[in-house]
């Protein structure tokens, strides 16, 4: 399931750059269409492709490990002191 998940993921990105690089070439007589194009692909970029990414990569970790805690503070503490004792 989580490689179709990617699949979904890229087919997303890829038709958000397609979009934008499709805005990009329309003529300047077509700028409502163009600016249209160019809208839905960033669109589709950070308001789609983003979220999925971030959900899809964050699955089954824990968060408490990424926070700036006490714990975490004194653990990093601890790791410099080692490290210096080493050198």
């Amino acid at each position: 399931m989580k490689i179709y998940f990617r699949y979904l993921i890229l087919l997303i990105v890829i038709g958000s750059f397609a979009s934008i690089i499709h805005g990009f070439t329309l003529e300047e007589d077509q700028a409502a269409t163009a600016h249209k194009f160019i809208g839905a692909g960033t669109i589709g970029l950070f308001l789609v492709a983003m979220p999925l990414f971030l959900y899809n990569e964050s699955k089954g970790k824990n968060m408490k490990d990424y926070m700036l805690t006490k714990e975490n503070i004194d653990k990093m503490q601890e790791n410099e002191r080692k490290k210096t004792e080493n050198q």
